[in-house]
């Protein structure tokens, strides 16, 4: 049975510790190695999946991401393979959502786009580059289909506008945790604590912090303060880096374990 975001951070809240959220591009590392790395995922542990839609040109994506979107696109992924990515993940069990820049939305079709995620069991669109300004199609076409727009917010918005975007969100609200891109760090920004803080004056959906998170201490940090913990550039760099895709998914599988212990510890 497929599940909801809504149960999902139910259950995380009944359990007092944050979900983990785990980001993949569709078609990466190849469109049936994308499913096998889905189901690595939520057997280490995972809550959620995130799937990309593998754009050619990311603003929020860091190198590694970059890396993993390009040899995606290299092998002709499309919109069929991330609708076909996202039934896996949620067939597997788990939440599931896309992250797409606006314009395939545009380009598949407003109200299509948002119909075939609800037709796979998706639970909603992150949407990094879409204000809220220009949200009244996309709005209307998830309000008809029952799932979650989602919108980031980072630590450059102000207060007015923080609850503004919020107010708009559904599912949760993703904060990222610094300006910048996508990409492993040593250490979690102070920002990020700050940013959910604020969030909370003006939102009570729960917040997923994203950017950043790479391993077992820095997940256990934010799942100190956050509902969600996403972690995409550590998952995709085993990935990379691996000689094998048997090595690939071992490797994801372990970390996700590591991770999974961390935001159990957070609190």
């Amino acid at each position: 049975m497929t599940a909801t975001l809504e149960q999902l951070f139910v259950k995380v809240r009944a359990e007092n510790r944050a979900a983990l959220i785990a980001y993949i591009p569709a078609g990466f590392p190849t469109i049936e190695g994308c499913k096998k790395a889905i189901k690595a995922l939520v057997d280490g542990g995972v809550d959620a999946i995130e799937i990309g839609f593998p754009y050619s040109d990311p603003v929020m994506d860091g190198p590694i991401i970059q890396a993993a979107a390009e040899q995606s696109l290299a092998q002709g992924t499309g919109a069929a393979d991330v609708f076909s990515a996202l039934k896996c993940a949620t067939d597997a069990g788990v939440a599931a959502v896309v992250m797409t820049y606006w314009n395939p939305i545009e380009r598949y079709g407003v109200d299509e786009f948002a119909q075939s995620i609800a037709d796979n069991g998706g639970s909603g669109v992150i949407t990094p580059d879409l204000t809220i300004e220009e949200s009244e199609r996309w709005i209307a076409a998830t309000n008809r289909n029952g799932i979650s727009p989602i919108y980031v917010v980072a630590p450059s918005t102000n207060d007015s506008r923080l609850g503004k975007v919020t107010s708009h969100c559904s599912g949760f609200i993703y904060a990222a945790s610094l300006m910048g891109v996508t990409g492993t760090r040593t250490s979690i920004s102070s920002g990020a604590s700050d940013l959910v803080t604020r969030i909370r004056k003006v939102s009570e959906l729960p917040i997923a912090v994203g950017l950043g998170v790479s391993n077992h201490v820095q997940a256990r940090e934010v799942a100190g303060y956050a509902d969600g913990v996403i972690v995409g550039s550590a998952f995709i760099k085993c990935l990379l880096e691996a000689d094998t895709e048997e090595d690939g998914l071992r490797a994801i599988t372990e970390l996700a374990q590591d991770l999974a212990k961390g935001v159990r510890e957070g609190r």
